[in-house]
């Protein structure tokens, strides 16, 4: 077992997970912290990409390497990265088992995110682009850089998903990019949606203005078609309700679940999801936090707080100020308070920007403000500042 500090009073730090919840609270820790502490990353993957790029990526707008740093510069900022699965965790002895190795620590936190599971669709992975990947995001530019003629299906394969603006921003993308392409006049757009309506959490004059937005550019919409099946060698989607549709080019947003890891702790509930205080980001185990995509909020209206980067973000900033805290005594005690905001990319150039109170009583407050240039270049100028900031 890997000692949990290096004298008899200093803490550990076992984060799991290197995306936007993990490498914020690990940098937040180490800024905070005393230099005894330590801070340790657990991630898979050798690098971290900037997700909310992806769909500039898919059309063309953006490089790979734009938008993605190694996890290993973290180590400039004095947090040690762990690169393997987490294979075991034990809440109740805050110990992490990765690599074959067991770790200890004073606290967890769990930002794994959340799992795609396309295989859960019979033929689903193999029928289209998954918008949610780097390798689906760059799999599909090369599809739509020969794409001339035909009709293009956006799904999402379950209602609920992380980013909910992101199918529609990817309809709309996509719209964009037939229309500078010069091949518009002879592509069909459609989006096949299982929930009811775009970014329901976020109240009806929000989705009701997605739509119009659609419509606005000619997008089909086609609300609660849950599929049952993909036939990649037909080009055919299935639904529950019997009906079917054709597609000759296929962009989906796969089911998702909670890793298993968390699901074998016995860290999750009957959502599927961990279950946290909706203020402070802890479990039911004392010291042990999980934040982002991983989580489950409950809100008022039956509805769970959207899975987003920008409440990772937030989460990440409280649970970290709260550990130190803890440890040192200093500073105030920080508490999540719902709030949030999404871009909304339409293509052109301009972005909508959703933002407000999701923890709003008797449901939440959000407002939808237009498509501007200026909202546009507010993300552009986020996505050049992050990759920057933290891992510089």
């Amino acid at each position: 077992m890997r000692s949990a500090s290096l004298s008899s009073n200093a803490k550990t730090a076992l984060i799991l997970g290197g995306g936007i919840g993990g490498v914020v609270v690990a940098n937040e820790l180490r800024r905070r912290l005393p230099r005894g502490d330590r801070v340790l990353v657990f991630e898979r993957a050798e690098e971290h990409v900037f997700a909310p790029s992806l769909l500039w990526l898919a059309i063309g707008d953006r490089a790979a390497g734009a938008i993605r740093a190694p996890l290993s510069r973290l180590l400039r900022h004095g947090i040690e990265v762990v690169h393997g699965s987490v294979e075991f965790i034990d809440p109740l002895q805050r110990a992490v088992t990765a690599n074959g190795e067991r770790y200890q620590g004073d606290a967890i936190v769990i930002a794994l995110g959340a799992q795609l599971a396309p295989q859960v669709i019979p033929g689903l992975e193999e029928a289209g682009h998954d918008v949610y990947t780097l390798e689906g995001a760059l799999s599909l530019r090369e599809a739509l850089r020969v794409f001339r003629t035909g009709r293009i299906a956006v799904l999402t394969a379950a209602p609920l998903y992380k980013c909910p603006a992101a199918p529609y921003e990817a309809a709309m993308l996509i719209e964009y990019d037939c229309r500078r392409r010069g091949v518009r006049q002879d592509v069909s757009i459609d989006v096949f949606a299982a929930e009811p309506g775009p970014m329901g959490v976020a109240g009806p004059a929000v989705s009701a203005s997605v739509k119009a937005a659609l419509g606005a550019k000619n997008i089909a919409y086609h609300p609660g078609r849950q599929v049952l099946g993909a036939d990649a060698s037909g080009r055919r989607l299935t639904f529950t309700d019997g009906s079917t549709a054709d597609y000759d080019l296929l962009v989906y947003v796969p089911p998702h679940r909670a890793p298993e890891v968390v699901v074998a702790a016995g860290l999750t509930d009957a959502t599927g999801w961990i279950p946290v205080n909706r203020n402070t980001l802890e479990t039911t185990h004392a010291g042990i936090f999980a934040l982002g995509d991983v989580s489950t909020i409950p809100l008022s209206l039956g509805k769970p707080l959207p899975k987003a980067g920008v409440f990772a973000h937030a989460q990440a900033q409280v649970v970290a100020r709260n550990i130190v805290r803890a440890w040192t005594k200093r500073g105030k005690a920080a508490a999540f308070d719902g709030h949030g905001a999404c871009f909304v990319e339409v293509g052109d150039g301009r972005a909508a920007i959703g933002k407000g109170n999701f923890y709003a009583e008797p449901v939440p407050e959000v407002t939808l403000y237009p498509p501007s240039r200026p909202r546009h270049w507010a993300k552009v100028i986020f996505e050049r500042t992050w990759l920057r900031r933290l891992f510089a």
